[in-house]
């Protein structure tokens, strides 16, 4: 009887640079060996909450809830997502400054979306937030409320980046052209994929590699990998889904670098200092 393969229980969000990134290992396209993936598809604020109870041995995280999860997990230097001069959109009906935007209203996807960070890293304080579901919040400040309440403003992941237009929004800020010009040029490092601790060296190093060759593989065959994308892009035709794509799944993603590492880095020390993250904390990467 053939040996039992190990289980790795695989968590990402259902938009298109992630499926893009899981589509050879999603798809049995690659030899997996020992391991045996299930995939489970949720929006990253779940999957940011799941990560504390270290469900599942292979998961997507925003860089914000990594801070409060190197106890349980470590840092793949494949899978990334990172705004190099992009990134989170801040999005509302009309023009404001931003000391006008201090005092809206944001719809926010998630407390522990770097999105969120981020924002408040720009603001310089808290601000008055609505918690709001990531692809609802377009429609929301479309609107000017959420479930009775008001919306001023949101903030925009994934593709809503690419359709607000649509909806006759205005950009009040791109969240990663602000960090890139007040870091000197760093990418705003946003999404990666951590592995759990205990599954031990042999194995992590293992799960790491099979990654990144679904990574290659994705960006080796483009077109049958944007194909399965696709069918996670939310109001994207093929020109945006491969823009997006483009954007999200890139040289950054084959591996951080001595440039991402450091990114996040700051990004961490950025948060502590500003009094969002109660400790300082220096990231763990697989092998390093």
């Amino acid at each position: 009887m053939p040996a039992t393969k190990q289980l790795i229980r695989v968590g990402h969000s259902p938009d298109p640079d992630d499926a893009f990134m899981f589509y050879a290992l999603a798809k049995d396209l690659l030899p997996t060996g020992d391991y045996q993936f299930t995939h489970e598809l949720v929006d990253i604020e779940t999957l940011n909450q799941r990560a504390f109870s270290g469900e599942l041995e292979l998961t997507a995280v925003s860089i914000h809830a990594y801070a409060f999860l190197q106890d349980k997990y470590m840092l793949c230097n494949c899978g990334a997502s990172m705004g190099d001069n992009y990134g989170p959109m801040v999005v509302a009906r009309e023009p404001c400054t931003t000391d006008e935007l201090r005092r809206k209203r944001i719809a926010i996807p998630g407390k522990l979306t770097s999105a969120t960070l981020s924002l408040r890293l720009y603001l310089g304080s808290d601000f008055d937030h609505v918690l709001v579901p990531f692809d609802q919040i377009i429609p929301a400040v479309a609107a000017g409320v959420y479930e009775g309440q008001p919306v001023d403003a949101g903030l925009l992941i994934h593709e809503g980046q690419l359709t607000y237009g649509d909806q006759d929004l205005k950009l009040i800020v791109d969240l990663g052209c602000w960090w890139y010009d007040e870091t000197g040029g760093l990418p705003l490092p946003l999404g990666a994929n951590a592995i759990r601790k205990n599954l031990g060296t042999e194995t992590i190093l293992a799960v790491e590699k099979l990654l990144g060759q679904s990574i290659d593989y994705g960006l080796d065959h483009r077109q049958p990998a944007l194909d399965y994308a696709l069918q996670y892009g939310r109001d994207l035709d093929n020109q945006k889904a491969d823009k997006f794509v483009g954007m999200y799944v890139n040289d950054w993603t084959r591996d951080f670098g001595d440039k991402g590492r450091e990114a996040v880095r700051l990004f961490l020390r950025r948060g502590y200092e500003a009094g969002v993250l109660p400790e300082l904390v220096e990231p763990e990467f697989v092998g390093r």
